[in-house]
């Protein structure tokens, strides 16, 4: 996560750098078409072994299920269930990062039991 005064691309290269040590087995990187061009695929290219993927909306006006966007869309729809997530309160995005890794695990965990 970043700080949202930081536009797609940069902060997707800002990702890249914090994560690739972290997830070395990381294989496909899917963006929709914010991270579409040069900057990030040379990013991913140099912090990763991996490839980007980017998954465009359709130009039609209907309703059209795209390949891994849904698990976004779903992911995102998981979170938005959290009282503290449903607006930014927060100042930092290091304190928004750690509430997005509990209510996270508070899925895993619901989950298991």
């Amino acid at each position: 996560m970043h700080a949202a005064d930081i536009q797609d691309k940069p902060g997707a290269v800002l990702l890249l750098q914090r994560c690739s040590k972290a997830f070395r087995r990381l294989v496909v990187i899917f963006g929709d078409g914010g991270y579409d061009g040069p900057t990030v695929r040379d990013a991913c290219a140099e912090h990763h072994a991996s490839r980007l993927e980017v998954v465009k909306r359709s130009q039609q006006h209907s309703f059209e299920v795209l390949p891994k966007r849904w698990v976004v869309e779903r992911t995102f729809a998981w979170l938005g269930r959290n009282r503290r997530l449903s607006k930014d309160y927060e100042q930092l995005p290091e304190v928004s990062e750690a509430f997005v890794m509990l209510a996270m695990l508070r899925l895993i965990v619901a989950r298991v039991a």
